[in-house]
């Protein structure tokens, strides 16, 4: 019986850590100085080694070339997943197209990079992806649209612990000249699994 309620104690201790450290990334997300870009600029954002990105927040403002300034939260990984074993930049996605992506080899969507093209009023996009041991995911889903309508703002928070970005699929508006993504997010298993991409 008290081995059973130490370890309750330890995990209600490791649960208040986690939120904890998740509470203090989105403070500092929530910040409306900490835009990672300016409108038609480019950036390269990358969570700290250990961390993937949980939130994503995004402004608009067609007067900018219909251009979108964005903001990423990030949060450590839990313990049992261990360390990211490699991480790696995958294809450019162009501007001005649809496109859905997920991060090879079971990587988990740790940055973003992007280039704003004037010709098309439109960015290119490239995921950062860290691969954690041979872990592979499950039970993945898409979010709703982000933003729900062209032209809105974006606050994407993935509230439900132990569930990743993977990557994302996006539609085009060449009327709107804006995007709108749908994310993939999955579970990730508790063992090393023998599929290389998936």
């Amino acid at each position: 019986m008290m081995l059973l309620l130490l370890g309750l104690c330890l995990q209600l201790v490791a649960t208040a850590w986690a939120q904890d450290d998740y509470y203090y990334s989105q403070q500092d997300y929530a910040d409306e100085d900490r835009w990672v870009n300016l409108f038609r600029q480019g950036f390269n954002f990358q969570c700290p080694h250990g961390q993937v990105i949980v939130a994503i927040r995004s402004t608009y403002n067609k007067k900018e070339g219909s251009d979108r300034r964005w903001n990423y939260g990030c949060m450590p990984t839990p313990y049992d997943l261990g360390e990211p074993t490699e991480c790696w930049w995958e294809e450019i996605n162009r501007g001005g197209m649809e496109w859905y992506q997920t991060c090879s080899n079971n990587g988990l969507v740790a940055g973003f990079q992007s280039q704003y093209f004037d010709a098309v009023l439109d960015r290119e996009w490239q995921f950062y992806c860290c691969r954690y041991n041979r872990r592979c995911s499950y039970g993945c889903w898409l979010t709703q649209d982000y933003p729900s309508h062209y032209g809105q703002e974006v606050d994407m928070v993935l509230y439900s612990y132990g569930y990743y970005i993977r990557g994302a699929t996006t539609t085009f508006s060449g009327v709107d000249r804006d995007r709108q993504w749908k994310y993939i997010v999955c579970r990730m298993t508790d063992f090393n699994c023998e599929f290389e991409n998936f």
